[in-house]
């Protein structure tokens, strides 16, 4: 399996069950949602002219957005690049943007923004139903590039090492996009439940794991430190889910 194929993985057995909550907007986004929502825009970057290989800027915030928009990219057969900067062939966002600083020939948004189409466009009725089966998949700096099969093994070692069941609900407290993508990719592939906190104090963390029963939380290493000790919530830093990429 490719890297989103695994991350789609358990949507047949989870279907409208929630893959990932985002605390701050409230959206609740299911598996089923998921790959249809990925599958549909992937066929819709293609119709716009996107080709394997083609750069596509992702300036999203960590949520339910995010891995809709990079998958999608990746399904679709291009690389998706992390940031708000940069020359792509497309780019995906949430907010105004400078177009003398993301120089893209193709525009679109989650939110209303002048200049950019709705990223609703990219959801026809038709889906890409095979993506790539390897090939480059994502940059965060524009020259180190992460690929499908790099990214794959990766999540498969991560998930034998983290051991994520399809019941957990896990905390992401993370705030750094790659590294809240790969909780949110590998809890999926889990079939978990990932909510989203962004970046929660001591206090607003313990709440929200009694809040939505959470059975692991990822933090970074400070918060997670002090998270220790509560027999109840499995606690991780979040460099663990990067570490071995060499992040």
């Amino acid at each position: 399996m490719t890297w989103t194929e695994l991350v789609m993985a358990s949507a047949p057995t989870k279907g409208d069950q929630p893959a990932v909550s985002d605390v701050r907007s409230g959206e609740v986004l299911s598996y089923s949602a998921f790959v249809r929502r990925v599958t549909r825009a992937a066929a819709g970057l293609r119709r716009q002219g996107l080709r394997q290989g083609d750069h596509v800027i992702v300036d999203v915030p960590l949520g339910a957005a995010l891995p809709v928009a990079v998958h999608s990219v990746a399904w679709a057969g291009g690389i998706a690049m992390l940031g708000s900067a940069g020359r792509a062939r497309m780019m995906i966002t949430h907010r105004p943007y400078d177009p003398a600083v993301a120089q893209a020939d193709h525009v679109f948004s989650f939110q209303p923004v002048p200049g950019a189409r709705p990223f609703g466009e990219l959801l026809a009725n038709d889906a890409v139903e095979f993506g790539p089966l390897a090939g480059p998949a994502i940059t965060l700096d524009g020259r180190r590039v992460f690929d499908h099969i790099e990214l794959a093994g990766d999540l498969r070692r991560l998930a034998a090492r983290l051991v994520i069941g399809k019941d957990d609900v896990v905390l992401s407290a993370v705030s750094e996009p790659f590294r809240g993508l790969r909780v949110m990719d590998l809890a999926m592939m889990s079939g978990a439940h990932v909510v989203v906190a962004h970046g929660p104090s001591l206090i607003g963390c313990r709440v929200l794991a009694q809040e939505r029963r959470a059975t692991m939380v990822v933090a970074p290493y400070d918060l997670a430190r002090r998270l220790l000790g509560d027999p109840m919530l499995r606690v991780v830093d979040e460099r663990a889910v990067v570490s071995s990429l060499g992040l």
